[in-house]
């Protein structure tokens, strides 16, 4: 069990990683917007990673996870599962350190996140869209292969590189009442919350996420993590905890705020339309669950973290269409 958050990441930790993946990824910006800060009662600050590298925050923890392995390890290359933006950002990855990767993705799994991984020259092994089917791929993959496993979320080197966004939001914008973050699986979560204790420790930490997966809210409730369901739009997240993030939330994040997918669809076409930028489902339930919280946000500064961009689309269309 995990015995110590503080002892496992350190605040020396995330600045290492921050430095050591600085050259290959980008420090996105920060926006805010006046008519959605109107529209919320608070002032919002957005954190673009949506134009990340790889068009997600996956850049980072893939990048630092990578980079981090020795040599000997890397000379069979990296293997993962992932439903899309983990999978490209290890493909990435491995393709700077010139290397081979192995990508486990779920047939369903959108077709822009499969030419992405491609693009990279990852090598896709498809499977049904269950993790046990995922977990099993992989673990024959790496078995076969050599390769070496890059967890998507549930690795203290990927939380760690998560953590960065926040890092760099807290070094622009100052005095942040709260900073939201999605949770699927946990790692962008977690790493948020160690980057608010070292670097921001007035900020309350709070996760959105999808009504219809919400193992993450079920899993703080109960005190033990529960199975997700995968009843949503928001593709990215329908992962459950692990059991290095979850603890990790246990500690540190205040509450978590459920939203329907007919609220992140409105909260994703605020903010294609006011923002002017691109996001997934799976980045716009910050918005949302802002918007469904009026009472608490009022007034303060709140920083949120959109975490990628990549969209089909066509699919997009018909999700405004349908809500």
């Amino acid at each position: 069990m995990f015995m110590n958050v503080g002892e496992e990441i350190t605040k020396h930790d995330i600045v290492q990683a921050h430095d050591r993946i600085k050259p290959y990824i980008l420090r996105t910006p920060v926006f805010t917007n006046e008519g959605i800060n109107t529209l919320s009662g608070c002032t919002i600050f957005f954190k673009c990673e949506n134009l990340q590298k790889v068009g997600a925050f996956k850049a980072r923890g893939a990048m630092n996870a990578i980079l981090s392995l020795p040599k000997e390890k890397l000379q069979n290359g990296v293997a993962t599962h992932s439903s899309g933006n983990h999978a490209q950002a290890v493909a990435r990855s491995a393709k700077i350190m010139n290397v081979k990767s192995y990508i486990i993705m779920p047939r369903t799994a959108p077709a822009i996140k499969k030419k992405g991984v491609a693009s990279f020259e990852g090598e896709i092994f498809e499977c049904e869209p269950t993790l046990e089917a995922r977990e099993t791929m992989l673990k024959e993959v790496v078995a076969r292969t050599g390769a070496s496993e890059v967890h998507p979320f549930n690795d203290y080197k990927v939380i760690t590189g998560q953590a960065t966004a926040a890092k760099e939001l807290f070094e622009e914008i100052s005095d942040l009442d709260f900073i939201v973050a999605p949770v699927g699986g946990g790692g962008l979560l977690s790493g948020t919350s160690l980057a608010a204790k070292y670097f921001s420790p007035k900020t309350i930490v709070v996760a959105a996420e999808p009504a219809g997966s919400d193992d993450a809210f079920r899993s703080l409730q109960a005190g033990r993590i529960e199975q997700a369901q995968s009843d949503t739009i928001a593709d990215g997240l329908l992962t459950s905890l692990g059991d290095k993030t979850f603890p990790i939330i246990q500690e540190h994040v205040k509450k978590i705020i459920t939203v329907t997918d007919a609220e992140i669809v409105k909260a994703m076409r605020i903010i294609w339309e006011q923002l002017k930028i691109i996001i997934e489902p799976s980045s716009s339930v910050v918005l949302a669950a802002v918007l469904k919280e009026p009472e608490m946000f009022a007034n303060k500064k709140v920083g949120v973290i959109l975490s990628g961009g990549n969209v089909d689309l066509d699919r997009a269309m018909k999700l405004f269409s349908a809500y």
